[in-house]
């Protein structure tokens, strides 16, 4: 019950991409995670502990900031905003009941994604050590996520047409994404000394492995918008052949040519 609770927490959040498509995946994103966190405050008061607070907590802040962060973004960039018309469908031609079924299976997954620490307080799973790990690695992902989209916010200050390869992006060339596959792995790691039964295990892998895809799909999107911009600077091109696209110390420095990688 409580987790159709999550679903219809998710469902009326994200709702808001029936007023701009792409809402669906941003705003709707970050703000419905920020409200299963909230939710799970509500639902959970006697089961909660101080890690399983915490990571509640963790996820208000991760959707308020990422919400907040894409709002302020499309609100004062055109540029923003003129290349997310180029990439992204404006649904205008869609059916409805393909924007229903877009904005279900979002809300699905982000409760999905969240599962780990709701089984954990469902299943009314004590604190370990493997809890506080997680808990570890979500704070980890946050930071670098934010300190990641702070750094490039300045260097496009100072050089808008320029790529930036200062701070963070010298060890990957998408570090907010990194954040975002680091704070979703610490997510599931907090909840498998807790999960029971094969659709807790389904729901909680699921979750997990989604936005990791949907990740490496979006470098891959941006690898491609970049190629297009600096393909042709020396600069650019020695900084990608060195620098991996994602996952530090991996060498995988290009996923354009993986063409089933969607984000």
């Amino acid at each position: 019950m409580n987790f159709l609770i999550l679903l219809a927490v998710a469902l009326v959040i994200s709702c808001i991409g029936f007023y701009k498509y792409v809402y669906f995946i941003s705003l709707g994103y970050g703000f419905s995670i920020a409200g299963i966190g909230i939710a799970l405050l509500i639902l959970y008061p006697e089961q909660l502990t101080v890690p399983t607070i915490l990571a509640c907590i963790l996820f208000i802040i991760y959707g308020c900031r990422l919400g907040g962060y894409l709002l302020v973004r499309e609100i004062r960039s055109a540029s923003y905003r003129s290349t997310m018309k180029r990439e992204i469908k404006d649904g205008s031609d869609m059916k409805m009941i393909a924007k229903v079924s877009i904005w279900i299976t979002c809300a699905l997954l982000y409760v999905l994604e969240v599962s780990p620490v709701f089984f954990r307080l469902y299943n009314g799973g004590k604190t370990d050590v493997v809890t506080i790990v997680g808990i570890v690695i979500m704070a980890c992902g946050i930071i670098l996520e934010s300190t990641a989209d702070l750094q490039k916010s300045r260097a496009k200050k100072k050089n808008p047409n320029r790529f930036c390869d200062s701070g963070l992006y010298k060890i990957v060339r998408c570090p907010n994404y990194l954040g975002e596959v680091l704070f979703w792995t610490g997510v599931f790691v907090s909840g498998v000394t807790t999960l029971t039964g094969a659709l807790q295990w389904v729901c909680a892998l699921l979750g997990w492995a989604c936005i990791v895809y949907i990740m490496f799909g979006g470098a891959r999107r941006l690898e491609i918008r970049q190629n297009k911009n600096y393909g042709s600077d020396p600069e650019y091109q020695a900084y990608v052949q060195h620098t991996p696209i994602l996952l530090p110390l991996i060498p995988l420095y290009s996923v354009e040519k993986y063409k089933w990688l969607i984000g």
